[in-house]
């Protein structure tokens, strides 16, 4: 009697995951990974007035959505006598009213249907002026390691609260961003611990998620250096990092995606 061997099936993981929550989740799940991460939550009326009171500035994002579409930064004033306390900016549009219950309508009809999230606001530190964070890109090596390939700082257009690339920004490198807030002396570790994170992200994320290959970690830093994950992405654009002048960067991510057949 003829023995049948049954064909193993070769499991195919997703390599994208859309969802922001379950992306800020599965870093999460790393506990030494928690105190870089603001809290995050789905967006109620309740969820957005307790976050509101406790931080005072929140951003607003929906779940899923790429290049800063979406996002609105809500603020409450803490002064007695505000006559409007609450507003939110939406691109270049700022808008003020008397009371939350005002202002969520008003946010209510901006999302639609969508799901959003509430997540605490960091304020960013400043380059001449406008806002500005830092995008981490760590790539899978032929060798199937992690490498953190590249970070590069992206300042939000004066007008407008995101600091993405394609949504008016513009790319600076690190060093240039940092010169205000650290010696030079000190600046090259800060570099090497932020890659080190980035690293240690993309380990968090693989766990959950084993088709990801590559991801773009977007972070903030608040007036003490400390670093904040806002978001990460599964599906970076490595071309924003052309714009260095050292090309070696760019040929390396290149090199790397093409491994894994990105490119």
């Amino acid at each position: 009697m003829r023995k049948v061997v049954k064909k193993r099936t070769k499991v195919r993981y997703p390599r994208y995951v859309m969802s922001k929550i379950g992306k800020t989740k599965a870093v999460e799940a790393t506990a030494t990974l928690k105190e870089y991460v603001p809290t995050t939550k789905w967006m109620t009326a309740e969820s957005l007035k307790q976050m509101l009171n406790q931080h005072k500035m929140v951003y607003i994002k929906p779940n899923v959505g790429m290049f800063g579409n979406g996002v609105i930064r809500v603020e409450m004033s803490d002064g007695e006598g505000a006559i409007m306390p609450y507003s939110y900016q939406l691109g270049v549009n700022l808008k003020r009213f008397k009371t939350f219950e005002d202002m969520y309508a008003s946010i209510t009809k901006k999302v639609g249907k969508q799901r959003y999230l509430v997540q605490k606001g960091i304020h960013l530190l400043k380059y001449k002026g406008n806002r500005f964070d830092l995008r981490i890109m760590v790539q899978q090596t032929p060798l199937r390691n992690w490498e953190t390939t590249g970070v590069i700082g992206r300042v939000a257009h004066p007008s407008k609260i995101v600091t993405n690339f394609h949504n008016g920004g513009t790319l600076k490198p690190v060093d240039t961003l940092l010169l205000s807030y650290l010696p030079s002396s000190e600046r090259e570790d800060y570099v090497k611990k932020l890659q080190v994170l980035g690293k240690r992200v993309a380990k968090a994320i693989n766990t959950k998620y084993r088709g990801v290959k590559e991801i773009g970690v977007d972070v903030a830093l608040d007036k003490d250096l400390h670093p904040w994950i806002l978001e990460v992405n599964t599906s970076p654009d490595p071309y924003i990092f052309r714009r260095l002048r050292d090309k070696r960067i760019f040929a390396k991510m290149r090199r790397y995606a093409k491994a894994y057949g990105r490119l």
